[in-house]
C-alpha cells in the first residue's frame, strides 16, 4: 500500500480489531453493504478499525475507502484483518479463506440492481450450508456476524 493511500494507516494502529470490506470490481454499485458496515461501525465507539474497497459504491466518510485495490493490496489488507466482509464473488471468497479467515459474505442482490442475476445469493447459500462462509442477508445478520468476529 502506498503512502498516498487512505489505507496506509490501516496497518499502523495497534490494539484494535481491523475489519476489511470488499465489494469486488463489478460495475454495479453496492452501496447497501457500505452503509450497513457504516451503521455497525458507528456503534463501535472506536473499538474497531474498518477499511473498505468500494468499487463504484459511494464511499464512507467514517472509515478509509478505496474504489479499487490491486490484488497485492487486497491480499495485504486481508492478511492484517481480524474479519473480512465480502460480496459473494467466488474468487474473493476463496482468497479470504486461503488466509485462514471465515469470510462474512453479503451477496449482491439483483433486486437492488447490485448484479445481473442471483448467482451470488445461490453460491452464498451453498457455501453457508457447508460452513465455509458466514452468510449475512440482512443488516441485523451482518451486525451479528461482525459482533461475533
Amino acid at each position: 500500500m502506498t503512502d498516498a493511500s487512505p489505507w496506509s494507516s490501516v496497518d499502523t494502529a495497534v490494539g484494535t480489531r481491523l475489519v476489511v470490506v470488499t465489494v469486488g470490481t463489478d460495475h454495479h454499485r453496492f452501496d447497501r453493504l457500505v452503509r450497513w458496515v457504516e451503521h455497525w461501525f458507528a456503534e463501535q465507539g472506536g473499538a474497531v478499525r474498518v477499511a473498505a474497497q468500494t468499487g463504484t459504491a459511494a464511499p464512507s466518510h467514517a472509515f478509509p475507502c478505496e474504489p479499487y485495490l490491486s490484488p497485492t493490496e487486497l491480499d495485504e489488507a486481508v492478511s492484517a484483518a481480524t474479519a473480512v466482509v465480502s460480496h459473494g464473488g467466488p474468487a474473493t471468497i476463496m482468497g479470504i479463506r486461503t488466509r485462514g479467515l471465515l469470510p462474512i459474505v453479503v451477496p449482491r442482490d439483483p433486486a437492488h440492481d447490485e448484479h445481473v442475476d442471483d448467482h451470488q445469493q445461490r453460491f452464498g447459500r451453498w457455501l453457508a450450508a457447508r460452513g465455509e462462509i458466514a452468510l449475512a442477508t440482512t443488516e441485523a445478520e451482518l451486525h451479528g456476524r461482525l459482533d461475533a468476529a
